[in-house]
């Protein structure tokens, strides 16, 4: 098999892709492009200007159930499902090639979309899309069953079956890797799947449907809809026909998608629903600076747009003055702008109505009576784009709503605390869990608050990074299911006992 090549970013090559013209976007259904059945279109706008870039078709009820209808017709008759794991290894395989080697393409038609600073966009999107295909490629032809321990005259086999047809909904903060997150153990266990990409983020997804086809991806096993998600993502949800729901995004709608799996064939729906997440810094951290630096870009990076991001600082009090100045400092050091130029540290919220609601968070945490320390305006207002200066909000109470909601923003919340059990009760007073981190040189201290943090993820002298050896999934609300990891393949996948009388 193919190995991966390094990546390099050059700002000519950048400049050249940035203003290429985006043809107009039809849905993937059984390996065509296709109109919405009604022919309508929605307009694409380029958070770094605020500019059409183009349109994509506006889905409706009858353009999902039509994908869906495909995906089962691939399924049931073995053009994928009954495909020998070696075979389907290499198509996933070739497909991680063939987001290689249009890594940047890809990386800059993304940021055009959702203004994810290039940087980051070309690490966190192609890269790690191409590396999450080549994982589980690599695992197809190693997942085993069991045979079960039994009387001699009884053999017991355990199974592991494709579920069927997945449906896939992802958002628009990094489009590409989760939906890599997504399609890969989905398709590498031999499922069918209909994939919803966000309204505002759409155009890598429907560019990696064309590479899946060219990698060899037979056509239907793969569909993509675009469209509202009170449309096209309802009648994902609803479908009779689709056996597995997998989601990423907010509560309200994570909650509607069980609704949908309740009223219609009781589908297993799996959830990534955000996070308030803390990040604790004692005293006695073994790097301070570092850890003000590494606090900042956990909030900032994506303009704080990351499930994960550390948006709740938890500092213990001796230090908070000397740490907040700190933090500010590695702030203030970022460069906030055009997210396609290889200088700028943190481009721009994906839409207007995104980045309203960040800034009213902030003039609501002032309301409540906490204090804005940095930034807290809307940037580069003349552009045309979204831009937001990085946030760090002091004196936020646990009873704030800046402490309990997820802004998904670049706005911090920073809080003090006097001891390890408040740090830890200021840390799980939260009706979320997906994330959190911990700062400290005390190695008791470190597993008793990774043992003791409500948290899937717990970030010890660090933030963020985590590979694909390890899953991504939260606790309480914020979901049920986990990404990433050989964890993640259960989802996929059915039990099946054969039960041999000998």
């Amino acid at each position: 098999m193919s190995m991966p090549k390094p990546l390099s970013l050059e700002q000519s090559s950048i400049n050249q892709l940035r203003t290429e013209p985006v043809k107009k976007q039809g849905h993937l259904v059984d390996g065509n492009r296709v109109a919405a059945s009604n022919d309508a279109l929605m307009e694409v706008i380029s958070p770094i200007d605020g500019q059409v870039i183009t349109h994509i078709a506006n889905g409706t009820a009858s353009d999902m159930d039509q994908a869906i209808a495909n995906a089962r017709t691939a399924f049931d008759d073995g053009r994928w499902s009954r495909m020998p794991p070696a075979s389907r290894k290499s198509v996933l395989y070739r497909l991680a090639d063939l987001i290689e080697a249009e890594a940047l393409a890809l990386s800059v038609l993304g940021v055009r979309d959702n203004g994810t600073e290039i940087n980051m966009a070309f690490k966190a999107e192609a890269g790690s899309a191409a590396g999450t295909f080549r994982y589980y490629a690599e695992a197809i032809d190693k997942m085993y069953g069991q045979v079960a321990p039994t009387a001699d005259s009884v053999l017991g086999l355990i199974h592991h079956e494709p579920v069927g047809v997945v449906g896939a909904i992802v958002p628009w903060n990094f489009p590409l890797m989760i939906g890599a997150w997504k399609l890969a153990p989905a398709l590498a266990v031999g499922n069918s799947v209909v994939l919803k990409p966000p309204e505002t983020a759409s155009l890598s997804l429907l560019r990696l449907g064309e590479l899946a086809l060219e990698a060899g991806l037979p056509p239907g096993v793969l569909n993509i809809i675009t469209g509202e998600g009170a449309v096209v993502g309802q009648a994902l949800g609803l479908s009779p026909l689709v056996d597995a729901l997998v989601f990423t995004g907010s509560g309200a709608t994570g909650r509607r998608l069980l609704t949908y799996a309740a009223e219609s064939n009781l589908k297993r729906v799996f959830l990534e629903l955000g996070g308030k997440s803390p990040n604790v810094v004692f005293a006695d951290a073994p790097d301070l600076e570092k850890a003000a630096k590494v606090s900042a870009a956990a909030i900032f990076r994506n303009s704080g747009q990351v499930c994960i991001a550390g948006s709740r600082l938890l500092v213990e009090a001796s230090i908070h003055d000397d740490f907040v100045d700190a933090l500010c400092r590695a702030t203030e050091a970022f460069r906030v702008g055009d997210p396609l130029e290889l200088a700028t540290d943190i481009g721009a919220i994906n839409n207007a109505n995104q980045l309203a609601m960040n800034l009213q968070s902030v003039r609501n945490a002032e309301a409540e009576g906490a204090k804005t320390r940095l930034g807290g305006q809307q940037l580069h207002e003349s552009s045309g784009g979204y831009y937001m200066a990085p946030t760090v909000v002091t004196d936020v109470r646990p009873h704030h709503a800046l402490a309990r909601q997820e802004v998904f923003g670049p706005v911090l919340a920073v809080t003090a605390f006097n001891s390890e059990d408040e740090a830890i009760q200021l840390a799980n007073d939260s009706e979320l869990g997906l994330a959190a981190g911990v700062w400290t040189s005390n190695l008791s201290r470190a597993h008793q608050m990774v043992r003791n943090i409500h948290a899937g993820v717990v970030h010890v002298n660090t933030y963020g990074g985590a590979e694909n050896s390890v899953p991504l999934g939260g606790v309480q609300q914020s979901g049920n299911g986990h990404d990433k990891s050989l964890h993640a393949i259960g989802k996929y996948t059915n039990l099946k006992t054969a039960w041999i009388q000998l």
